[in-house]
């Protein structure tokens, strides 16, 4: 690949998936998050393997941290934002550090992150990519979530018009729109009965999905044979918001 792509969230899940597909085809890798000693450990096993790794401290609800990685990086012709947190409960019992902390760490930061390594692309003249990982929620509704719907949905529009206002210098931003994937921020959840049941009886894929599925089309979006694709949300959702079934067999 012959580039340098700054994945912001790099510590794990599907971060860390992306971050390391990316390293494999050839990019000098940046993974960014707080939790330094996680990145420096992955980021070793990258150089072992022979690719170009280094890992970078990031808090991303922090706008001093964010303006501080975005010196240090130097040189980033890939972005891809993957931080984010949620707290799930009734939309009228969050607290107001919560609903603060979400939008800090889900939009604000990645908002500033993104414009500030966009500018440096748009003052070098030689184009890049952005993805953003958005959600399900960028596309529809669920409940106890609404917080980060919010932020989610927002990724989803900046992307939309970034890639409306940032095509003339070659740039091109994209959303993934993960479905059900289990990561460590959802994996107690996942635990119970109930919910692998329901998934089964509503999903055209009767599984969930792993960090490992969507970093696939995270890679294609970073890669030239996007060159031509932007301003897209993609679901990578086992069907889940294009298809339903039922338990009728004819």
């Amino acid at each position: 690949m012959g580039k340098t792509a700054l994945v912001a969230g790099a510590s794990r899940g599907i971060g860390l998936a992306i971050a390391r597909q990316i390293a494999a085809a050839g990019a000098r890798t940046l993974l960014a998050s707080r939790n330094y000693a996680a990145l420096e450990k992955h980021a070793t096993e990258l150089r072992d393997q022979g690719y170009a790794a280094v890992p970078m401290g990031l808090d991303i609800a922090d706008p001093s941290s964010v303006d501080r990685l975005a010196s240090q990086a130097g040189h980033v012709d890939i972005l891809v934002n993957v931080s984010g947190i949620n707290v799930r409960k009734q939309f009228h019992r969050y607290t107001e550090e919560e609903y603060e902390g979400i939008m800090r760490t889900n939009l604000d930061g990645v908002a500033r992150l993104t414009k500030k390594v966009g500018a440096a692309m748009i003052e070098r003249g030689q184009g890049g990519k952005i993805v953003m990982i958005g959600s399900l929620m960028s596309l529809l509704g669920l409940p106890y979530v609404a917080v980060y719907a919010m932020t989610k949905s927002a990724l989803a529009g900046l992307t939309r018009a970034l890639a409306a206002e940032w095509g003339r210098f070659n740039i091109q931003i994209n959303c993934i729109a993960p479905g059900f994937i289990l990561t460590d921020l959802n994996r107690d959840m996942w635990q119970e009965e109930k919910m692998q049941g329901w998934l089964k009886s509503v999903q055209a894929l009767p599984r969930m999905g792993t960090p490992e599925d969507v970093a696939p089309l995270a890679l294609f979006l970073c890669a030239p044979a996007s060159d031509y694709i932007t301003g897209q949300v993609i679901a990578v959702d086992g069907g889940y918001t294009t298809t339903a079934v039922w338990p009728f067999e004819p």
